[in-house]
């Protein structure tokens, strides 16, 4: 079946297309993991993380910020999407990546990292990503970087709190980060990852983790419940003399 990248400005997206994006999250993202009770309203434990439009738009789409929108059609059913917004940091262009989901069915086809390159631009100097799934962090540094041999874990280390406190998206802003490369003290096996109160459930990402352990250096830790994976990787802007 014919496979179709297409990238949009975050401004031109219409309300369709934002309801589709929506709809792929909610029957393909996760589900709930045990929330504590201090948390109001408390989801459900293995209710399906869901999310509505006007949700969507807040989140992913701020006012007044550079956003970005690509998605892939399969056979015209749409098969994955991503969204990312865009800052300056130090004269700096940070693309950060917001939102990555594939459809259940598309899996294991080559489909997240083809979303990402579709993201990349001229322009950008660091690419970002907190995700609780070790195969959206694994399509980012193929993405982005060839692989996480080539990602540098004390760039992170050195940049990842200007870079995150400059952002416009809110979660990423507020995100608490955590581990041992952020904190030497740090005893609890995370080793780049962010305090989000994602309470998603870990079950497949769990076992998605040990399979990418077999197979590559895992250089971002263990997964807590609530956190999620912090991995950015600079890159040198591309010269568009080059092309």
């Amino acid at each position: 079946m014919a496979k179709l990248y297409e990238t949009f400005d975050g401004h031109d997206l219409t309300n369709a297309m934002l309801e589709e994006s929506a709809q792929l999250f909610t029957e393909n993202y996760g589900i709930w993991g045990e929330v504590p009770t201090k948390y109001r309203p408390t989801p459900k434990s293995g209710s399906r993380v869901k999310l509505s439009v006007n949700r969507l738009r807040t989140q992913h789409l701020p006012k007044h910020a550079t956003c970005s929108y690509v998605r892939v059609t399969i056979g015209g059913c749409l098969a994955g999407n991503a969204f990312a917004c865009r800052w300056k940091y130090e004269d700096k262009t940070v693309c950060w990546v917001t939102q990555l989901v594939v459809h259940s069915h598309f899996r294991e086809r080559g489909l997240a990292v083809g979303l990402l390159n579709q993201l990349r631009q001229n322009d950008d100097a660091v690419y970002g990503i907190m995700s609780s799934h070790p195969a959206a962090c694994l399509a980012a540094a193929k993405a982005f970087r060839s692989g996480f041999n080539n990602v540098s874990m004390s760039f992170i280390r050195d940049n990842a709190e200007g870079i995150v406190r400059a952002s416009p998206i809110s979660y990423v802003k507020e995100a608490k980060l955590h581990g041992s490369l952020f904190n030497p003290e740090d005893t609890s096996g995370a080793i780049s990852s962010v305090d989000t109160e994602f309470f998603v459930d870990h079950t497949e990402p769990l076992k998605v983790l040990q399979r990418v352990r077999g197979v590559t250096d895992w250089p971002l830790g263990e997964l807590l419940d609530g956190y999620e994976f912090l991995l950015m990787i600079e890159t040198r802007p591309r010269n568009r003399s080059n092309f």
